[in-house]
């Protein structure tokens, strides 16, 4: 079994699978039951960075609703704010129903005319 100090990318994989398991308010039993493991392998792959085979992580991902960019092509990520970052991941998890309200708001606030700075006049 890897372990996530051999893996690079997958860091924060264990951290971001159960705070995205949290968040769908999902207990450990009944997310490893979607991916088809056993919860304690899940709380292994959660607590103790243990990294799992393709096809598990996979299906974490896809449960989780995690970006798969941000393990198989971190510099990508890197290049993105943490907020960034964060609000991506925490859209991908919002119910479907609250879509447009998210986007409404983003429409908003990118009709906000930012404050221009004074030019400063050089004598």
């Amino acid at each position: 079994m890897a372990k996530v100090e051999n893996c690079p990318g997958f860091e924060t994989f264990g951290a971001d699978v159960k705070a995205a398991r949290k968040a769908k308010h999902l207990s450990r039993k009944a997310m490893a039951e979607k991916v088809n493991i056993d919860w304690r392998y899940l709380a292994n792959i959660e607590n103790d960075g243990t990294i799992p085979s393709l096809p598990v992580i996979i299906q974490l991902i896809r449960n989780c609703g995690l970006p798969v960019e941000r393990y198989f092509n971190p510099e990508i990520m890197r290049e993105e704010s943490e907020q960034r970052q964060r609000v991506s991941h925490k859209l991908k998890l919002c119910p479907e129903e609250y879509l447009p309200i998210i986007e409404g708001a983003i429409d908003g606030a990118m009709k906000i005319e930012q404050p221009k700075k004074k030019e400063t006049v050089d004598a």
